[in-house]
């Protein structure tokens, strides 16, 4: 588990094919791996990765075919800015949300304004996440935790001050930019908690559709 703060932007140094998926080196910058032990989870632009060597100033970790096709790791390369968070301990200030580190789709940066020394970007994400982006919700956005500031179908948007945009990746967001998009745990559980008993049958588990009709079947809906 993550909290989406942000601790250090680090970069790839290197992607290594193996065995039909990747083996990625991520140089660490600031983040002290003084902690971190063989299996520690850090979370790379919010993809929750697992450390297998530790050279001294970064890590090496597999990345399988299932992260590469749901995940914008696809479009990194060596050089590329990523961000850094180790995971939360029982002592760790939470000062985001709780974060998986399990992405759930990929987006998509459509615009960039200047919003006085803010930075205001609207972006999209995919169709079947838009039900659970809110206005004033929290959304991780490349492992960076963040408060949606309005929401309009799929797009959404966000404002941006300059301590985080110095640090994390966001100063580099250009439009056409892709994104690592996690939604809010609670309101992913919630959807699953409201099918009940329907939540075995195959149909419900598969698309997770909580449809109106269902809420006033169920006795959610007052008529």
């Amino acid at each position: 588990m993550f909290t989406g703060i942000i601790e250090s932007i680090g970069s790839i140094r290197a992607l290594t094919p193996k065995g039909g998926d990747v083996r990625v080196y991520v140089e660490t910058g600031k983040l002290d791996l003084s902690d971190v032990k063989l299996g520690d989870s850090i979370a790379v632009n919010g993809v929750c990765l697992t450390a297998v060597e530790l050279p001294g100033d970064g890590f090496w970790a597999d990345v399988s075919r299932e992260t590469l096709h749901v995940t914008a790791f696809v479009d990194l390369k060596a050089g590329s800015r990523v961000n850094l968070e180790k995971a939360l301990t029982p002592t760790t200030r939470l000062g985001g949300h709780l974060v998986s580190g399990h992405v759930d789709g990929v987006g998509e940066v459509i615009s960039r304004e200047e919003n006085a020394r803010a930075i205001q970007f609207r972006m999209r994400a995919p169709r079947e996440l838009a039900k659970y982006i809110s206005h004033k919700g929290s959304i991780t956005v490349d492992g960076t935790s963040l408060t949606v500031n309005a929401v309009n179908g799929a797009e959404f948007e966000l404002t941006i001050v300059p301590h985080t945009l110095a640090e994390t990746i966001m100063g580099d967001y250009r439009a056409g930019h892709k994104i690592n998009l996690e939604v809010d745990l609670l309101a992913r559980y919630l959807e699953r908690l409201l099918l009940g008993d329907k939540a075995a049958d195959p149909t419900p588990a598969q698309g997770g559709s909580i449809t109106e009709g269902f809420l006033a079947d169920n006795g959610y809906l007052k008529s």
